[in-house]
């Protein structure tokens, strides 16, 4: 994934590169070599035509490939001209129309069309000199549309399958520094991106069509490229310090979706106000962070009795993970937040028809972080082929630390926090599972009358509830009014204590 991530940027930078203010001379030949040379550095073999007369370098027939695991992709370009402007700075002029062919052969399927890139003709500009180059790019819109898609030498006519990117008001920098290790700074702003996309079963009605807006677009990224000779060795990039990271937000959004699959039809729209997406790339390893505020969802659909309308205060999804072997420690998170969390009365008139149970949006937040160590490295296909078959252990956890917990609904609330550190040499005090030493301290608040009106609504019976309570009562002590708190320890002696007393 974070190969295709940087030649996925390498592909694109014709389009996103940008620069700023000129502090030394720079050719147009000196520009076109090192985006040659770029292109090279993220896997691709790269060949052009070039002629250059009076100041300006022309390159055409660019056409740029790569060959992963037996898979190949290609894309071919549109025209460019490198005009030297004379004050040491370099324009690079896109046609209005500029085409951007692709040819993918993955697993025996050939998929080929191209992308058109519509803008006004603005040039890029790029200035400073040969050991850093600065790009600006700015243009008032820019459509990209998917043409001419032909999938195992079947034509997929615009009826069948369409893609329509619009982008208004776009204003990128990017900073190319080229030493040792190539770096990259990169920011950019949108106004507003509108995308449009639709397939259709050929021969039957079957179908989904998607499209929406983004407002307000915020990127700003870093990243760091060893020059290898193999590319595609993720764990060697690494290890050579190959590295990104990238932050995206928007400002508001919205989305409509609506498709049929045989007799069963659907419609979804989405409103936000506003999200952030974080991604990071570095020998420490794969970080992923999303959020977003004030989420609006509606359905409806055959297999749907009544239109359902969902909203959420905020929803996220945060994870990191290391990549690479190591005989030290290595740090790991997940976690998982759905913020008042709120459901149409209509659905709650399914469950509680005559209003028993509060209606309060629910709540469901887990934050956990830890340590483990990996044997293998996940970029190595080999090593975890072995780890699948059984030949290898992929690793282990040191320690585990739930920083929160919370799980709120109904007028009932469960919080919790926890601390726990495993021997991997101990397998036979827990059956096979790492011995853990620590404890979790919960609380549990208003459970007692959440039961009680369960068993009043038919939900719950008495045994049922009786076997409930007990449970609670092994585990927890009251703290006050319909309020009970559980403190879980495991010792190093391998005892299980819940409030003091021993459970195992």
């Amino acid at each position: 994934m974070s190969v295709s991530l940087f030649r996925g940027l390498g592909a694109v930078a014709p389009i996103l590169l940008i620069a700023q203010a000129a502090h030394a001379d720079l050719s147009a030949q000196d520009v076109w070599s090192d985006w040659k040379s770029y292109m090279s550095d993220t896997g691709y073999d790269v060949t052009a035509s070039e002629a250059f007369e009076n100041g300006t370098l022309k390159v055409t027939d660019i056409a740029m490939s790569m060959d992963i695991d037996g898979d190949t992709v290609s894309v071919t370009m549109g025209a460019l001209d490198f005009i030297e402007n004379g004050d040491g700075s370099v324009n690079v002029v896109m046609p209005a129309e500029f085409p951007m062919a692709f040819d993918v052969n993955s697993d025996g399927e050939a998929v080929t069309g191209s992308l058109l890139y519509t803008h006004d003709g603005s040039p890029m500009v790029v200035s400073g000199d040969t050991s850093e180059m600065e790009y600006s790019y700015a243009v008032d819109k820019g459509t990209i549309t998917l043409n001419d898609l032909v999938i195992e030498g079947e034509a997929v006519p615009t009826d069948v399958a369409a893609l329509t990117l619009t982008m208004n008001d776009i204003a990128s920098n990017t900073v190319m520094k080229i030493g040792d290790l190539r770096s990259y700074t990169q920011s950019m702003t949108v106004a507003s991106l509108a995308y449009d996309f639709m397939f259709q079963d050929p021969e039957g009605d079957d179908g989904a069509a998607f499209n929406g807006v983004i407002e307000g677009v915020n990127f700003d990224g870093d990243a760091i490229v060893p020059e290898l000779e193999d590319p595609s060795d993720v764990a060697a990039m690494l290890n050579a310090g190959m590295a990104y990271d990238g932050k995206f937000t928007f400002e508001s959004g919205s989305s409509n979706a609506k498709g049929s699959d045989g007799s069963d039809n659907f419609e979804i729209q989405t409103t936000s106000n506003g999200g952030e997406f974080n991604i990071g790339l570095s020998p420490e390893g794969l970080t992923y962070d999303v959020i977003q505020s004030d989420t609006t969802l509606n359905m409806t659909g055959s297999d749907f009795p009544f239109p359902i309308s969902l909203s959420m205060a905020e929803m996220g999804v945060n994870f990191a993970m290391p990549l690479t072997k190591s005989e030290e420690e290595q740090d790991f998170a997940l976690g998982l937040a759905l913020r008042e969390f709120a459901v149409p009365e209509m659905l709650w008139g399914l469950i509680d028809p005559t209003g028993e149970l509060p209606h309060d949006p629910a709540n469901l937040v887990v934050d956990l972080t830890g340590t483990g160590k990996l044997f293998f490295d996940l970029t190595d296909e080999e090593q975890m082929a072995a780890v699948e078959d059984g030949e290898e252990v992929p690793g282990e956890v040191n320690s585990l630390k739930i920083n929160e917990v919370l799980l709120s609904a109904a007028g009932a609330e469960l919080t919790g926090t926890g601390d726990f550190t495993f021997d991997n040499t101990d397998l036979e005090s827990f059956d096979g599972m790492p011995a853990p030493s620590g404890e979790a301290n919960l609380q549990l608040v208003g459970a007692n009358a959440l039961i009680d009106k369960l068993i009043g609504m038919g939900l719950l019976s008495e045994d049922d509830a009786m076997g409930a309570r007990m449970m609670m009562g092994m585990f927890a002590v009251p703290a006050g009014d319909d309020t009970l708190t559980s403190k879980i320890e495991v010792n190093d002696e391998g005892h299980v204590l819940a409030n003091g007393q021993r459970l195992k």
